[in-house]
This record gives C-alpha cells, structure tokens and sequence, in this order.
C-alpha cells in the first residue's frame, strides 16, 4: 500500500455521528479505511456514468425480469396482429382482384383507421362495420 497524507475535512456533528456508527456496522477497520472505500465507490460510480452499475442485484434482477415480461407480451401481442393481418390480406385475396389504384387507396385508409383506433384494429370490427363515417370506435 502507498503512502497515506492526512486530508482534512470537515463534518457536522449529526454526519459525524453517522459516519462512526456507519463504519462500525459496515465492518470496517477505522473511519478512514471506510471514507476511503467510499470516496473510492463515488469516483467509481462518476467514472461509469451508469448507476446501473451500481444497482443492488435484487433491483436488478427484478427489473431484468420484468422487461423481459414486458418483451414476451409485446412479442406475442404482435404476433397476433401479424395473424390478424395475414387473415384479412388471404381473404381479400381469395375473394377479389384489386386494381393498383384499388389497393393505392385502400392502403391510405388503412393508415387512417390504424391511427383512429390507435391500432386496435381487428377483422370482426371491420366486419361489423364498427366505424362508418362518423362513428367513433368501440371496443
């Protein structure tokens, strides 16, 4: 170890209090060895420019987990909305021929009820003629 240089700081008494009974729940050999472990863990914690560095692995963990939650169901979700689509282009398919022009503007109403609905759009809706003009969209 290198050669230590007295430093000194000041405290108030309420800190320094803090700081005596910190040191001793913490294991630590003296108050300078943990304010140097401490000191050491800040400079540490700018240098990452991360506090998730610096997270207690239970947070950590738990948050790991729930986006990974949070990926499954975006994930599935979109996958529905994959089928859903898939399902209406077959039909559309099987039962008509669509001009250029056709599918030019049945694309622009397309993004139209997407951006009504806020893209809850489904077959059965449409179907049922959930929103004609002027309706407004009904779950």
């Amino acid at each position: 170890m290198g050669k230590k240089e007295r430093f000194a700081f000041y405290l108030t008494p309420e800190k320094k209090a803090i700081l005596e009974r910190r040191y001793q729940e913490d294991g630590s050999r003296s108050m300078t060895a943990f304010v140097e472990r401490a000191v050491d863990f800040y400079l540490d914690y700018l240098s990452a420019n991360d506090a998730g560095l610096f997270l207690p692995t239970s947070i950590k963990s738990y948050l790991d987990g729930r986006l990974g939650q949070l990926e499954e169901r975006l994930s599935s979700l979109a996958f529905r909305q994959a089928v859903e689509q898939d399902m209406v282009a077959g039909i559309l398919a099987d039962a008509y021929q669509f001009s250029d022009e056709d599918l030019r503007r049945r694309r622009s109403e397309s993004v139209q009820n997407v951006k009504k609905t806020n893209g809850r759009v489904s077959l059965e809706q449409r179907v049922r003629g959930a929103w004609e003009e002027g309706d407004e969209w009904q779950d």
